[in-house]
C-alpha cells in the first residue's frame, strides 16, 4: 500500500511509442493506472492537435450509446452492468462498431418515429370518437329548442373538412366542433364573444376522463365544444381562434347517417391501429433488449478509447513522425509495472521495435501521491481537504487516525450515544458490498464513504463514555463508589475525634436538604474509582463545578501534548529536507516556547493533583493566578505551589545573556552549514537570490505570529471542554424532560404512556444528540486539526498525483448515460 508517514518518491520518465503501437501501450497503462502524463502540447489548441479527429469519432459514438441508454430507459429495460470492465476495443474493430451502432441508431430511429406517429393518430381517432359521442347529445337536447326553418341541401364541392353548411334566411350557417384544455374554456369562450360579437353559438361539455394529449403525451382533462356560427367570415375567425388556443378540431357530420358511418370507420381503425402499434412495441422492445446485452462494455469501451486519445493528444512527434514522446510522473516504486505494461502493449500490436522508457532529471516539484486502503481513504481525505500535501513532507493522516476520533470523543463522551454510532457504522462496515449502499442518496453515501471513521468515533466515544462514567447522561455503578456515607456519622469516631470534625447526626440528616461529605474524615474517601468518575458525583450538587475544573484542565493538557506533537513532527520535515538550520534555529526555538510556558502549565497543574490533599486544599495556590505572575513579576509575596517558586529573580540576567551568546554562535555555524546546503539545493532546485531583508522580516513574522498562536490555539483547545459540557446537559435535559416523567406516572398509566415516551426519546436522541451534536463535535474536531495541530508542520501546498487509469472511468457509467 506504501508509506502513510510520508508520500511517495517520484520520478519523471520520458516515454518513446512507437505510432504503430501508442494505441496499445496506453491502453495497457490506463488498466494500470501508474503514471499521471504531462502535456506537451500546451500552446496548441485542442482543434488542432493530431487525434482531435478520432476524440470526434468516440463523442459521435458516446452519443449514439446516450440515444440507447435513453430508450432503454424510456422502456423500462434493466441495464446490465458487468462486473468486470472490458479493455479498450482493438483499433480494428472500431471501425466495426461504429458501423454496427449507426445502423442500430438509425433503425432504432425510424421505429420509434413510426411508433409515435401511430401512437398520434390513434390518441386522434379516440378523441375523435368521443367528440362524436358527445355532440350527439347537443344535437338532441338543441333539437326541441331551435325554431322550423327551411333547411337546403348542402352544395357539391362542400367537403366534410369545410363542416355542415344550410342556408337560413339568405346566411350560411356551419359548425365546428373540436376539443379544448380545461383551463382554456373561459378564455376561449370570452374570445369567441368578443371576435364575432354574438354571431356564434358555443355549446361546452366536459369528457368523463382524462385523454392523453396526442402532441404532448400529458395525461389532462378536456371539454368538448360545438360552435354554430353563421357566415364564411364569422367561420374563418372562429377557426383562427381555435388554432390560437390549441384546440383540437375534427370533423363534423351533417346527418345520422354520415354519423354513424363515421364512427364505424373510427372502431374500424382504432383496432388496427391497436394491432399494428403494439407489434411495432414488441419489435421495438427486442431490439431494445438486444442492444442492452452490449451497451455497457460499448460505453465502458468508448470511454477508454477517448481517454486514450486525450492522452495521445498531449504527446509530441519526434522529427519523423514515426515515434510518439510522452512525459510522466511515475512513482519509483512502479518504474518495473511501467516497463512491463509498455512491453505488453508492443507484443499486443505486433510491433518489431518495442516501446521503452527512461528517467530524466527535473527540477520541477512532482506531485504528491499517498497510496491509501478502503481504511485509511476517509482520513486522508479530512487532511487533504485542507490542502494536498507538499511533496514528501510528513503526512498527518497517519496521526489523524487516532486523534481525531479522539477528540472527537472528548467533546462526545457517552456510553450510550457512543455504542449507538459504533453499532450503525459496524452495520455499514459488514455490508460495505452491498450494491445499494454504493447508489445511495447523497447523505446516506456520505455516511457509507466514513464509515470507517464512524466506527472509530463511536468506539472512541465507548471509552470516554466509560471514563466520564456517562451513560445517556446517567452513571454506572460497576465497580461500587469509592465514598462511604456510613463513615460521616458521630457514632462511627471517637469522642475525641469530634472536635476536629465536622459529622453527621440524626437531627443533620433530617433538617439538612443537602450533606456534605468530608474526604478529610476516616474512611469516607476509601480510594479512586477503578475506571473514570465515580458514580457518587451523579448525585452531587456541585456535580458540575467537579467535572468543569476536571475537562478544563484535561483539555488544556490534551491540546498542549497535541500542538508539542505537531512541532516535533516538524523535526522531521526539516531532517528529511536537510535543513539542520532549521531544527536549532526553528523547532528548537519552538518547543522551548511551547514547554517552558504550556509545558510547565501541564507541569503546575500534575503537581497540585499529586501534592495537594484533602487536608491541605483549602491552602492549595490557584494555578491561573500563578501562571498570570509568571509574566507581571507582582511586588507582593504570593504562596507557590512549591518552595523556590517565588524566588525567580537571581539569575535570570545571566541565563538571558548564555542564551544569546548561544545563539549567535548556533547561528553562525549553522549559516555555514546552510551556505553549504543552498549549494547542494541548486543542483536539485531552481536557485534563489538571498534577501537577507526579506528572510528576517519572515522570521519576525513568523515568530509574532507563532507565539500568538501558541497562546489562542491553547485557548482553542477548551473548545473540548465547552462542548463535553454541552453535550452532558443535553443528555441529561432530554433525559428529565421524557424518560423521568414517564418513569414517575402512576402505575395504571404508565405502562401506556412509556412506550411512546421511550420512542420519542429515541427518536430525539438520534436527530438532537447523535446527528446535530455529532456533526457539530465532528467539525470541532476539524478545526483542531487543520488550524492548532497541522499548522506546526504541515504546508499543504502540493498538487495530487491524478493517474490516468481506467478505474476512474467504469464508476460513471450510470450518471453520465441516464
Amino acid at each position: 500500500m506504501g508509506s502513510l508517514f510520508r508520500s511517495e518518491a517520484m520520478c519523471l520518465a520520458q516515454l518513446f511509442l512507437q505510432s504503430g503501437t501508442a494505441y496499445e501501450c496506453l491502453s495497457a497503462l490506463g488498466e494500470k493506472g501508474l503514471v499521471q502524463f504531462r502535456d506537451l502540447n500546451q500552446n496548441v489548441s485542442s482543434f488542432q492537435r493530431k487525434f482531435v479527429g478520432e476524440v470526434k469519432r468516440c463523442e459521435e459514438l458516446e452519443r449514439i450509446l446516450a440515444y440507447l441508454v435513453q430508450e432503454i430507459n424510456r422502456a423500462d429495460i434493466p441495464l446490465p452492468e458487468g462486473e468486470t470492465s472490458p479493455p479498450a476495443p482493438p483499433l480494428k474493430q472500431v471501425l466495426e462498431m461504429q458501423e454496427q451502432l449507426q445502423k442500430l441508431e438509425v433503425e432504432l430511429r425510424e421505429v420509434t418515429k413510426n411508433k409515435e406517429k401511430l401512437r398520434k393518430n390513434l390518441l386522434e381517432l379516440i378523441e375523435y370518437t368521443h367528440m362524436l359521442r358527445v355532440t350527439k347529445t347537443f344535437l338532441k337536447r338543441n333539437v326541441e329548442f331551435e325554431p322550423t326553418y327551411e333547411e337546403f341541401p348542402p352544395l357539391e364541392n362542400d367537403s366534410l373538412l369545410d363542416y355542415s353548411c344550410m342556408q337560413r334566411l339568405g346566411a350560411k350557417l356551419g359548425f365546428v366542433s373540436g376539443l379544448i384544455n380545461q383551463g382554456k374554456v373561459e378564455a376561449f369562450e370570452k374570445m369567441l364573444w368578443r371576435v364575432c360579437k354574438g354571431y356564434t353559438i358555443v355549446t361546452y361539455a366536459e369528457l368523463d376522463e382524462p385523454l392523453e394529449d396526442p402532441e404532448t403525451g400529458e395525461v389532462i382533462k378536456w371539454y368538448v365544444f360545438l360552435i354554430s356560427f353563421w357566415g364564411e367570415q364569422i367561420g374563418h375567425k372562429v377557426k383562427k381562434i381555435c388554432d390560437c388556443y390549441h384546440c383540437h378540431v375534427y370533423p363534423y357530420p351533417n346527418t345520422a347517417e354520415e354519423r354513424k358511418e363515421i364512427q364505424e370507420g373510427l372502431n374500424t381503425r382504432i383496432q388496427d391501429l391497436y394491432t399494428v402499434l403494439h407489434k411495432t412495441e414488441d419489435y421495438l422492445r427486442q431490439v431494445l433488449c438486444k442492444a442492452a446485452e452490449s451497451v455497457y462494455s460499448h460505453v465502458i469501451q468508448v470511454k477508454k478509447m477517448k481517454a486514450i486519445y486525450h492522452m495521445l493528444n498531449m504527446c509530441s512527434f519526434d522529427v519523423t513522425n514515426k515515434c510518439l514522446i510522452a512525459e510522466v510522473w511515475c512513482p519509483e516504486a512502479d518504474l518495473h509495472e511501467l516497463r512491463r505494461a509498455l512491453e505488453e502493449g508492443s507484443r499486443e500490436s505486433g510491433a518489431t521495435i518495442p516501446s521503452f522508457m527512461n528517467t530524466i532529471p527535473t527540477k520541477e516539484t512532482p506531485p504528491t501521491l499517498i497510496r491509501t486502503n478502503k481504511f485509511t481513504e476517509g482520513f486522508q481525505n479530512i487532511v487533504d481537504a485542507y490542502g494536498v500535501g507538499s511533496y514528501r513532507e510528513v503526512n498527518p493522516a497517519l496521526f489523524t487516525i487516532i486523534t481525531f476520533p479522539f477528540l472527537f470523543a472528548v467533546m462526545f463522551g457517552d456510553f450510550g450515544h457512543g455504542f449507538v454510532m459504533f453499532l450503525f457504522a459496524l452495520l455499514l462496515v459488514i455490508n460495505e458490498n452491498h450494491p445499494r449502499l454504493n447508489q445511495s442518496q447523497e447523505i446516506m453515501r456520505m455516511f457509507f464513504n466514513g464509515r470507517y471513521i464512524l466506527l472509530l468515533m463511536g468506539l472512541f466515544s465507548v471509552y470516554t463514555g466509560l471514563i466520564y462514567n456517562d451513560c445517556f447522561s446517567k452513571s454506572v455503578n460497576l465497580f461500587g463508589s469509592g465514598w462511604n456515607v456510613s463513615a460521616m456519622y458521630s457514632s462511627s469516631h471517637a469522642l475525641a475525634e469530634h472536635r476536629n470534625m465536622v459529622l453527621w447526626n440524626d437531627t443533620i440528616v433530617r433538617r439538612s436538604r443537602v450533606l456534605q461529605l468530608d474526604p478529610s474524615v476516616p474512611g469516607v474517601f476509601q480510594g479512586p474509582y477503578p475506571l473514570g468518575i465515580d458514580p457518587i458525583w451523579n448525585l452531587a450538587t456541585n456535580r458540575l463545578t467537579f467535572l468543569n475544573s476536571f475537562k478544563m484542565k484535561m483539555s488544556v493538557i490534551l491540546g498542549i501534548i497535541h500542538m508539542t506533537f505537531g512541532v516535533i513532527l516538524g523535526i522531521f520535515n526539516h531532517l528529511h529536507f536537510r535543513k539542520k538550520f532549521n531544527i536549532y534555529l526553528v523547532s528548537v526555538p519552538e518547543l522551548l516556547f511551547m514547554l517552558c510556558i504550556f509545558g510547565y502549565l501541564i507541569f503546575m497543574i500534575v503537581y497540585k493533583w499529586l501534592v495537594y490533599s484533602a487536608e491541605t486544599s483549602r491552602v492549595a495556590p490557584s494555578i491561573l493566578i500563578e501562571f498570570i505572575n509568571m509574566f507581571l513579576f507582582p511586588a507582593s509575596e504570593t504562596n507557590g505551589l512549591y518552595s523556590g517558586q517565588v524566588e525567580r529573580k537571581g539569575g535570570y540576567t545571566l541565563i538571558r545573556k548564555d542564551s544569546e551568546e548561544e545563539v549567535s554562535l548556533l547561528g553562525s555555524q549553522d549559516i555555514e552549514e546552510g551556505n553549504n546546503q543552498v549549494e547542494d539545493g541548486c543542483r536539485e532546485m531552481t536557485c534563489e537570490e538571498f534577501n537577507f531583508g526579506e528572510i528576517l522580516m519572515t522570521q519576525v513574522i513568523h515568530s509574532i505570529e507563532y507565539c500568538l498562536g501558541c497562546i489562542s490555539n491553547t485557548a482553542s483547545y477548551l473548545r473540548l471542554w465547552a462542548l463535553s459540557l454541552a453535550h452532558a446537559q443535553l443528555s441529561d435535559v432530554l433525559w428529565t424532560m421524557l424518560v423521568r416523567v414517564g418513569l414517575r406516572v402512576d402505575t395504571t398509566y404508565g405502562v401506556l404512556l412509556l412506550l411512546p415516551v421511550i420512542a420519542l426519546f429515541a427518536v430525539l436522541t438520534i436527530f438532537i444528540l447523535l446527528i446535530m451534536e455529532g456533526l457539530s463535535a465532528f467539525l470541532h474536531a476539524i478545526r483542531l486539526h487543520w488550524v492548532e495541530f497541522q499548522n506546526k508542520f504541515y504546508v499543504g501546498a502540493g498538487t495530487k498525483f491524478v493517474p490516468f487509469s481506467f478505474r476512474l472511468l467504469s464508476s460513471k457509467f450510470v450518471d453520465d448515460m441516464a
